[in-house]
């Protein structure tokens, strides 16, 4: 575990990390062209006068300097209230909740069937170095990396909904097979890249000493890969996966658009569009704190998974 000093110092990191990202989206909120107020009144269908612009724009502090509205948004911050969305009308922290858990099952879901399909590819590919089924894999895996995650969603979209109509081309359900293209769209992708990373860190440790002691000892050779060279190269595995699931839970907004998927990155989206601010400044905090606590959760494990980090500390 990491001492309480180190943990003292990840936290004051996290605050200041977040406070900086915060402000710095404020700002660009605060400089970015377009008109809050209008856009709220034209997505109700309403078109005020100058007047009722003007003393709504009041009634919503818009007209303060920029270091009030940014004090008075941070401390409601810390009580729990991120504004009002303005295209919604709802408060940001509901609409963001009511979003995260889709995301979620997406981003786990995702994340089980790439370590389903990387894990034994990249350990076949070690094992099988410079072979012609190595040589196979990283032409697939090297063109799983250059392909984008919309081409592939459009593919399979074309193909299991309008060709083969097993799927439905709208993820909106909430259903599991609402969920499978999403899925796999975002699992292709991450496959490729974990499968050359796994490849890559298993090779390293076959060159161990360990290993070279453990097969003239007889040990069998699975027992070998599975039991003991896999443990030693899951540290940098680790570190990946908690930058994936930081991004995933961050939300994936082209495949969530691309399926009209009800998760944060659809949302993040339909904000932007909408010059909905307080929804956009809510969900860039929330995405601050996500990769922020994600990270530290991944030092934490690296004490578990390799004993040696922890005795140095």
């Amino acid at each position: 575990m990491l001492s309480a000093k180190q943990l003292g110092r990840r936290l004051l990191q996290i605050v200041i990390v977040v406070i900086g990202i915060t402000f710095l989206t404020f700002l660009l909120t605060y400089l970015a062209p377009g008109d809050p107020v209008r856009t709220m009144f034209a997505a109700t269908g309403v078109i005020p006068s100058e007047e009722v612009i003007q003393e709504t724009r009041e009634a919503m502090g818009l007209n303060r300097p920029l270091l009030v509205q940014y004090g008075d948004w941070l401390m409601g911050c810390i009580h729990g209230d991120f504004g009002t969305s303005f295209g919604y009308n709802q408060p940001v922290s509901k609409l963001l909740l009511d979003r995260l858990w889709p995301t979620l099952q997406l981003s786990l879901l995702s994340m089980l069937l790439m370590l389903l399909i990387a894990v034994p590819l990249g350990m076949l590919q070690a094992t099988h170095k410079n072979s012609a089924l190595d040589y196979c894999l990283r032409g697939i895996t090297f063109f799983g990396v250059s392909m984008p995650n919309f081409w592939v969603g459009l593919m399979l979209m074309l193909l299991f909904c309008v060709k083969l109509g097993w799927l439905p081309v709208v993820s909106s359900s909430g259903s599991l097979r609402d969920l499978i293209l999403p899925a796999v769209t975002l699992a292709f992708a991450m496959s490729a890249k974990y499968t050359r990373q796994v490849r890559t860190a298993v090779l390293e440790e076959l060159k161990q000493d360990y290993v070279i002691g453990a097969r003239a000892r007889g040990i069998k050779e699975w027992r070998i890969l599975w039991l003991n060279v896999f443990p030693n190269a899951l540290l940098p595995l680790i570190t990946m996966l908690g930058l994936s699931l930081g991004n995933l839970l961050g939300g994936t907004a082209v495949v969530e658009v691309i399926f009209t998927y009800p998760g944060l990155g659809n949302l993040a989206v339909s904000a932007i569009t909408t010059y909905d601010y307080p929804l956009v400044q809510g969900y860039v905090l929330w995405i601050a704190l996500i990769y922020m606590l994600v990270n530290l959760l991944v030092d934490i494990s690296y004490n578990y998974v390799d004993p040696r980090i922890r005795e140095k500390r």
